[in-house]
């Protein structure tokens, strides 16, 4: 494990590192940039002589690591009780954003990371289709990446990066031309598809490496052999020349099914018995003594029975699902571990920056009460994605402080843990801090432009994401002065500033002042019509310019299944 292994984010120990900000600034707008960086570093307290080094330097590595399901307070670094030491250091030698979005759901997230437009804008409005199911039709919805916009890989190509993904590719599965090494990329090996099986991974969700299915190879568990993979292709790419690399490492740990390692869900059994309100209130204070929440902040009423009210077998099964999704967590930590462990002893962990983030807030699908038991754990069932689930109830626990999960446009399903790692670039003033100021997925496509020097074509849909070097610096002025806007399945939002307009599909529109009020308790709507009003027909203009099937929603899976029954009835 890298040096900075702790228990605690106030007890990492800090490498020295004089801040220098290694970017290649050889465009005007990264002219402007260097003028910021150089700014921030004089008013931190920095020489000019430091100031001028940081210029010259080369370009930095870029590493995204996403997750998939993991809820907003499951890492200790946002108040959760799960052993992630390896994340937690890099927090306390990084930066913690505590209002950074998502798009709620898997596909969209994807799809929005990589182009920085929004996803019905390259085809993914709801989801991907399904291997061997096309939906017939194109446009926002159409289930695969379009030709119509840029990944991070090919502006970093085109840059000069060498281009590497391991893991979810989930941006379309039947055409190749969606495929990663055909939108950029020089390496892949992973799933195409969506959830897989961490130990077997079989049928339409089998393992690719670059173009071609393969073998799944003795001893393979995703998120270790992700990891491998990862190391294995810098390495490769390290012997080629000394191009700066970007890694994109998609886990599919913890989505659904929960497939931990016997020993990592041991480590956990037995310590869920208190039950989701005991989890909720210990996670809770923990973010408040973090600084992560104003304090007398409230969690969101959680929508579960009492956990007294079940019996010793609900409540034996239930502490069992919830330990498997510990167990993966965990899993993931170890091998954050063992990829910084490796930049460490390669000497290129000091100018690469690392992104950590969850493509969604913590999943409820698997009913209220998840799927599974110990036995499952112990014996999983292989070349498939049943397993165990941990449900609504343990979802909205893992979200705490927020409302709702997993498909829903809310804090609790669309506001996502989002760390950035760089020694070389974050001055060492800032280390350990939070940015409160928020931010959002789209971003990544206007920050890697400017930490490569990288170009964006201007004849398709312009990036609509800030840069976040700014924040990276130690700003704190907003980046965002523009209304930010979800709709997934119907559930939508808009963000102008401080407020937020949301809705569940086919229920009122509700307004929060996220500024007194996080965790969206307080609806103003009665006493701010004006603003709502005013907030509604932004968001409809914005949905007619999107392509959005607006007021109607639309769900992938409820259009497969009316073909399917149009089929039945020709026949």
């Amino acid at each position: 494990m890298f040096p900075f292994h702790s228990e605690s984010i106030f007890h990492a120990s800090t490498k020295s590192h004089q801040p220098t900000f290694n970017t290649n600034y050889l465009t005007g707008r990264l002219f402007f940039v260097s003028l910021l960086l150089v700014f921030v570093l004089l008013q931190n307290g920095f020489g000019a002589d430091a100031a001028d080094a940081s210029l010259s330097g080369k370009r930095p590595n870029i590493i995204i690591v996403l997750v998939d399901d993991m809820g907003y307070s499951d890492l200790g670094c946002y108040g959760g009780e799960i052993e992630t030491p390896n994340i937690d250091a890099l927090a306390a030698n990084g930066l913690r954003f505590t209002q950074f979005y998502n798009q709620g759901r898997c596909c969209p997230t994807r799809a929005s990371l990589i182009t920085g437009l929004q996803p019905h804008q390259v085809g993914i409005g709801h989801m991907t289709a399904p291997p061997g199911k096309p939906l017939g039709f194109e446009g926002p919805y159409q289930g695969y990446l379009n030709d119509r916009c840029m990944t991070l890989a090919e502006v970093l190509k085109s840059s000069g990066y060498k281009t590497l993904m391991t893991g979810k590719w989930h941006l379309g599965t039947d055409d190749k031309n969606c495929w990663p090494l055909q939108r950029g990329f020089d390496r892949y090996y992973g799933c195409i598809s969506g959830a897989i099986n961490y130990f077997q991974p079989g049928g339409d969700r089998g393992l690719t490496e670059g173009n071609e299915s393969i073998a799944v190879p003795d001893g393979f568990y995703a998120t270790d052999t992700f990891t491998e993979k990862a190391i294995e292709s810098i390495e490769s790419a390290k012997t080629q020349d000394d191009s700066p690399f970007f890694l994109y490492l998609a886990y599919n740990a913890p989505h659904w099914p929960l497939n931990a390692k016997w020993s990592d869900f041991q480590k956990y059994r037995g310590k869920y018995k208190g039950g989701w309100g005991e989890l909720i209130k210990a996670r809770n204070q923990r973010q408040r003594e973090l600084g992560l929440l104003a304090p007398g902040t409230q969690p969101a009423e959680h929508p579960g029975p009492q956990w007294e009210s079940l019996t010793d077998k609900q409540r034996d099964r239930l502490d069992a699902v919830m330990a498997a999704y510990a167990g993966c967590v965990d899993s993931i930590d170890q091998n954050i571990g063992k990829l910084i462990a490796y930049l460490q002893q390669s000497d290129q962990l000091d100018n690469t920056v690392i992104f950590f983030l969850s493509d969604n807030g913590a999943c409820q699908e698997g009913g209220d009460f998840g799927k599974g038991d110990e036995a499952m754990v112990r014996n999983p069932p292989l070349e498939t994605t049943d397993g165990v689930r941990i449900g609504l109830h343990w979802a909205g626990a893992c979200n705490t402080p927020y409302r709702k999960y997993k498909h829903f446009v809310h804090e609790g399903g669309a506001c996502t843990p989002m760390i950035a790692h760089w020694p070389a670039g974050i001055p060492e003033s800032e280390h350990g801090k939070l940015v409160h100021q928020h931010a959002y997925l789209q971003d990544f496509m206007a920050t890697v432009l400017d930490l490569s020097g990288g170009t964006y074509p201007d004849k398709i849909a312009q990036c609509q994401g800030r840069s976040m070097l700014p924040l990276l610096a130690g700003g704190d002025q907003p980046i965002h002065d523009e209304p930010m806007f979800w709709e997934h399945e119907g559930n939508a939002a808009v963000r102008i500033g401080q407020w937020k307009l949301v809705r569940e599909y086919q229920k009122p529109w509700e307004l929060y002042d996220l500024s007194h009020d996080r965790t969206e308790l307080n609806d103003l709507s009665a006493t701010e019509s004006q603003r709502r009003a005013k907030m509604i027909a932004m968001w409809e203009t914005w949905a007619t310019q999107t392509g959005v099937r607006f007021p109607k929603r639309f769900n992938m899976y409820e259009h497969l299944n009316a073909m399917q029954r149009q089929n039945r009835s020709e026949k």
